[in-house]
């Protein structure tokens, strides 16, 4: 079989994406083959095209850390031709051929098939929309609920954010969202933000005290750095953040008062290796209590071709929502 990819290659200490015909050999090992309708843009996959950006072991390769599609063959009994499925996360786009192609090959136990979602809504929500899902249900299970204050996202222009703002919204909570986009405020209050704010601290020269004024229930972070610090000096007793990035940097200039003091909780999130029973089950309610309402507003939808101006825009820090890579029929 023959079919057309993204191959992203090192040339000359950089790294070239390009579209290619490719054989079997560019399809892995795994079990079930996918048809891929649609990948989606994250910031990890602009890293795997960045020269020295860490996340690519070995070139080529072909990125999309996300596949979404229906299934082709398989040689696991838990999935049938025609299945609608996404998989993401494990090895996908970083040492394994990812969803910039026309077909895909995964291990079974990497997938899940869609309940409740299509495939373009299951590919809008990706990789990011599945970390801020988990990120909500690490608050949801630490106890946070509506009536326990307002709830920070930072970062809420971006994948993560926009998504994080959606769920929370849609199941009550008073969201307070954060960005240095001073043209998000529409977008964000669409998506079901109460207000929308800076980025913090609001003075980045200051120093961040230990204990600020306690004002956040709970906070959803993929941001890092100072900004992170300074939330969780102003997140309330007993309350939480759940962190998923470090586009403000990986250092965490804080001291033990939030967590000693408030009993304030820091939730690491990460989806490249949660399980994939508890995926499957996080992905079923996404298609029910936890689905986004608004994945019309945040969507963008772009031919897969147009894959690396996109992933240049999402490193630059001018990208906005989520945006559908759309793969059949675009080579």
């Amino acid at each position: 079989m023959r079919f057309w990819a993204m191959v992203a290659r090192e040339s000359d200490g950089g790294v070239v994406l390009a579209r290619e015909e490719v054989g079997d050999d560019f399809l892995g090992p795994g079990t079930v083959t996918i048809k891929v309708h649609y990948s989606s843009a994250n910031f990890k996959d602009g890293l795997a095209i960045t020269p020295g950006g860490g996340v690519v072991r070995e070139y080529p390769i072909i990125p999309g850390i996300d596949i979404t599609g229906e299934v082709v063959s398989s040689e696991d009994p838990g999935f049938a031709p025609g299945d609608p499925v996404i998989a993401h996360g494990y090895d996908i786009g970083v040492s394994h051929n990812g969803g910039f192609a026309e077909y895909a090959r995964v291990p079974a136990d990497w997938v899940v098939k869609l309940d409740g979602l299509t495939m373009r809504e299951a590919a809008a929500i990706g990789t990011a929309g599945f970390t801020a899902a988990l990120s909500v249900q690490e608050l949801l299970d630490r106890g946070l609920t509506p009536g326990s204050g307002p709830v920070l996202v930072t970062g809420a222009t971006g994948g993560v954010g926009t998504v994080a703002v959606d769920i929370l919204a849609g199941l009550g909570f008073e969201v307070v969202a954060s960005t240095g986009k001073t043209d998000a405020g529409e977008l964000l209050s669409t998506l079901g933000a109460k207000s929308v704010i800076g980025r913090l601290p609001e003075d980045p020269e200051a120093k961040i005290r230990p204990l600020g004024k306690a004002t956040w229930a709970g906070a959803v972070d993929s941001v890092g750095g100072k900004s992170l610090a300074y939330v969780l000096s102003t997140i309330a007793y007993g309350g939480a953040a759940a962190i998923s990035g470090l586009t403000g940097g990986a250092a965490l200039p804080t001291t033990v008062m939030p967590f000693i003091l408030r009993g304030v909780a820091l939730l690491g999130v990460d989806s490249a290796h949660y399980p994939i029973a508890r995926r499957r089950t996080l992905w079923s309610r996404l298609g029910k209590d936890l689905k986004p309402q608004h994945l019309s507003a945040l969507e963008n939808q772009s031919p897969i071709t147009e894959a690396e101006s996109i992933l240049n825009s999402i490193r630059s820090g001018h990208h906005s929502g989520r945006t559908i890579l759309t793969v059949a029929g675009e080579f």
